[in-house]
């Protein structure tokens, strides 16, 4: 993990902003905290994970061309460039305090179970209309990614939106309170992590600890739809809830309507109505992650016309909902993540679309659910088999359990086939070639360890 920075600093302001020591006074370009990515007058920054120390990395990252190291104890013999400091992980997140206070662009935080990556994407999308926007990018939702994200802002930057993930309680607490946002968005709260976390209460506890580091009159942006946040609702600072189903929510989208390509719905934003918002995306799952965004928008000051086109702009990112055609039928890509949520969110516009076509769906594990793993992902082959979803692939052992409840809930038998030798996609690949036929549209989805997307190489 490595970014550039955009404003000018050197050793010695990084070793006062960490209440460190240095022995030198150089230009710093890049901060890294991999030993392996190293550019332009790069720190790399020793920090102590789960399974290794960067410490052991401080010699391989100097002769891979790290300029300076920050670190809490120095190689013995190292006679190189450094910032010394008590805590390399306390160190990067003060540094992007500082930064960030300096700078004091309008901050967002978005976080929740599904959807943090695109709602990420939509609101900056729309804040870009109005203001130089900086974004967290990728996998950058840790209090490493965080911090390097806010220490690359620059002077010309007026906003920023980071996304925050997590795996235990306390984890969004720090992120939050290292990025202090004026915004805080949780899109939902799903099943993802419950192997941790052991319920949906205590994820929803977790992903409201984003209150924590709000600045002053900021404000919690949430669904409303979800009854464990709209029942915690008068406990929560300034606030703005967006629904579908509830009706009571501030923000709501009703008349929801899509193409092949986009969707058009109405809204009620605070009493007023607001017709035909498009988004160049499919699914009601995107409707949710744009009322945040347009929330937001309305926070930062943006203009009715300014957000529209914010949300007309959006693009996927990654491996999230693209759709192309190959070889005579239709694949849409959506192998970045996956959840029972966000599962079923991508079967609803799987069988959306295939209305005058035939559907497949190619689904794999799902990760991280804990005791309740088989009653999920049975969920989702009951929710494909609800649907008429016309044929149905599973990848993995786990996802077995999917055609185990697609099959329980009436698709026929010879609609099914479970495949789970992962190590061998071109297996899977190999079936789908002769099986798949001129006017499908097939659905790819599995959580990002499953790697589905080496199955789709092969039929490219």
């Amino acid at each position: 993990m490595i970014i550039g920075l955009s404003e000018k600093y050197d050793s010695k302001q990084f070793a006062l902003m960490a209440k460190g020591e240095t022995n030198c006074e150089i230009d710093i370009k890049s901060i890294s905290i991999d030993s392996r990515e190293v550019g332009e007058n790069t720190l790399f920054v020793a920090v102590r994970g789960e399974n290794t120390d960067g410490h052991k990395y401080i010699d391989s990252a100097v002769k891979n061309g790290a300029l300076c190291v920050m670190c809490e104890k120095l190689p013995e013999g190292f006679s190189g460039n450094y910032i010394l400091v008590e805590d390399t992980i306390k160190a990067i997140s003060d540094i992007a305090a500082s930064c960030r206070e300096r700078i004091n662009p309008f901050t967002v935080g978005v976080t929740g179970s599904v959807g943090k990556t695109t709602t990420k994407e939509f609101i900056s999308y729309v804040l870009a209309e109005k203001y130089p926007t900086h974004k967290s990018g990728g996998n950058f939702n840790t209090v490493y990614g965080i911090s390097l994200t806010l220490a690359a802002l620059s002077n010309m930057h007026k906003a920023v939106v980071t996304e925050m993930g997590m795996s235990a309680l306390g984890e969004i607490s720090q992120l939050t309170n290292i990025a202090r946002p004026n915004a805080a968005v949780i899109t939902n709260i799903g099943t993802s992590h419950l192997e941790a976390l052991g319920s949906r209460e205590n994820i929803c506890k977790a992903k409201l600890e984003i209150i924590e580091g709000l600045r002053e009159n900021g404000v919690l942006i949430y669904n409303g739809d979800e009854p464990l946040l709209w029942d915690k609702r008068y406990t929560f600072p300034k606030n703005i809830s967006f629904g579908i189903k509830n009706t009571e929510a501030d923000v709501i989208a009703k008349n929801i309507r899509t193409d092949e390509k986009n969707t058009l719905f109405d809204m009620i934003y605070m009493g007023e109505e607001i017709k035909d918002v498009e988004l160049p995306t499919l699914g009601e799952h995107n409707v949710y992650n744009a009322m945040a965004a347009y929330s937001v928008g309305i926070l930062a000051g943006l203009s009715e016309s300014e957000i529209r086109q914010g949300l007309k702009n959006y693009k996927p990112s990654g491996m999230r909902q693209k759709i192309y055609e190959n070889k005579g039928y239709t694949i849409i890509e959506d192998c970045y993540n996956a959840s029972p949520e966000s599962m079923k969110a991508s079967l609803n516009v799987l069988a959306g679309l295939g209305k005058e076509r035939r559907t497949v769906a190619v689904l794999g594990e799902m990760r991280e659910l804990g005791e309740l793993s088989d009653k999920l992902h049975k969920s989702v082959g009951q929710h494909a088999a609800k649907l008429g979803i016309d044929r149905l692939y599973t990848y993995g052992e786990s996802a077995l359990e999917i055609a185990v409840g697609a099959l329980e809930d009436g698709m026929a038998e010879e609609a099914i086939v479970g495949y789970n030798k992962t190590d061998c996609p071109e297996g899977l690949a190999d079936i789908l070639k002769k099986e798949l036929k001129d006017n499908d549209i097939v659905l790819f989805k599995a959580s990002r360890a499953v790697a589905l997307e080496k199955v789709i190489a092969y039929l490219l």
